[in-house]
């Protein structure tokens, strides 16, 4: 089998907050016949620089045309080579990487006859616990709104939650209050997520300050700059809780374990590459006696078959993940979107050969885009993906 041809489709699809998302959809073709699809998710976050896609084509063709999928250490290598790591973890090379990853994988289980899962390894469970996540506050305003995200999505079978904490504190203390008052232990509050926005002095007294409404809490989240490996150790020694940090390459993730600056890696194919390296990163962390929580930019339901695939073949998942992004958009592209039921993530049946998803052509052509130019929006837009409803 050999790859013909590659296809690009950039989406923009909403989310409930407002803020328009960009991915792009792939299609790798091969002689045989068959089609595999991934996604480049989430180019709508910084840095501030937007890819073109013909160019991109381009480049990735003369990567991939006449290539066996089933050279994936070969071709993620060449994809590594052309679109390298750079210890960030939104660089865009590493989306652009992740998609094609997930399609040859897509392409080889469909090749195969079998899921994606077996052909990682077999799967060791059938869904994972998921969390939603609820936005940053800037504003004492905001609590209301996202008190009713909780109600909204608790009747929807959500009973776990992650917060994203730093940007004000009386907001996120007051919001932690109303949510013990209102909810008492029918909701949890899986992490508090600071997203490198504070040292990690200023997160750890704050983190003394929100652990007064402990609703479960499992980790705290990205408390200091990125790459400031001994200010996560530091931190690490002062708190009883479990500190977690995203893995963007290889090096980083290195760093981590020499300086035993966290307990939990969180680990997204969108963030190191794609399906073959998270694997690798989680071996990684199991051989370093690190669990992992599976991590997300808020993928649609390409991208998250994967990491459902991918989630349920992993042995050191050992905490509630995060990969909740089909519910934060108005639609999507795909017939069978992913499923969510009792606040798990269902892996597609394996029964059904590859990713288990199948495009529609018609969603396809109702969400593209032309580009993946930028239109006007603020950092903290950017920031947390959400709408800009006061400045």
């Amino acid at each position: 089998m050999k790859i013909t041809d590659l296809e690009l489709h950039a989406v923009g699809i909403p989310r409930h907050t407002g803020f328009v998302n960009k991915h792009v959809i792939v299609k790798i073709h091969t002689d045989e016949g068959l089609t595999g699809i991934g996604e480049m998710s989430d180019f709508s976050h910084l840095p501030l620089y937007s890819v073109d896609l013909h160019d991109l084509k381009q480049g990735l063709l003369s990567i991939l045309l006449g290539q066996n999928p089933f050279d994936l250490m070969k071709i993620n290598k060449e994809l590594t080579d052309n679109f390298p790591e750079t210890m960030y973890y939104y660089e865009k090379g590493s989306f652009i990487r992740n998609g094609i990853d997930n399609a040859l994988h897509d392409l080889c289980a469909k090749y195969l006859d079998i899921s994606v899962s077996d052909f990682l390894g077999g799967r060791v469970k059938e869904k994972i616990k998921v969390c939603y996540p609820i936005f940053r506050h800037r504003f004492s305003e905001e609590v209301e709104s996202n008190l009713d995200v909780v109600r909204q999505k608790l009747e929807q079978g959500f009973d776990v939650f992650r917060l994203y904490v730093g940007k004000n504190l009386d907001a996120d203390e007051e919001f932690l209050s109303r949510v013990k008052e209102e909810f008492g232990s029918r909701v949890r509050i899986k992490s508090y997520d600071f997203s490198h926005l504070l040292n990690w002095k200023d997160a750890h007294r704050a983190i003394k300050r929100l652990t007064k409404y402990d609703l479960g809490l499992e980790m705290i989240e990205s408390p200091a700059p990125r790459n400031d490996f001994d200010g996560l150790y530091q931190l690490r020694l002062k708190t009883d809780y479990p500190i977690s940090e995203h893995v963007w390459s290889f090096k980083q993730q290195q760093e981590m374990i020499k300086k035993d600056a966290i307990d939990i890696f969180n680990i997204s194919p969108v963030f190191i590459g794609g399906l073959t390296s998270a694997k690798k990163a989680a071996y990684a962390a199991e051989v370093a006696s690190k669990d992992v929580v599976l991590g997300t930019t808020q993928e649609l339901s390409v991208g998250t078959a994967a990491m459902a695939h991918l989630g349920c073949s992993l042995t050191n998942i050992n905490h509630t993940s995060d990969p909740t992004g089909p519910e934060l958009y108005v639609g999507d592209v795909v017939k069978n979107r992913i499923t969510y039921k009792d606040g798990y993530l269902y892996a597609p049946d394996r029964s059904v050969k590859g990713l288990g998803i199948e495009l529609d052509e018609s969603l396809l052509a109702k969400y593209q885009v032309p580009d993946l130019s930028w239109d006007n929006v603020t950092v903290h837009q950017l920031q947390d993906r959400t709408a800009d409803t006061k400045s």
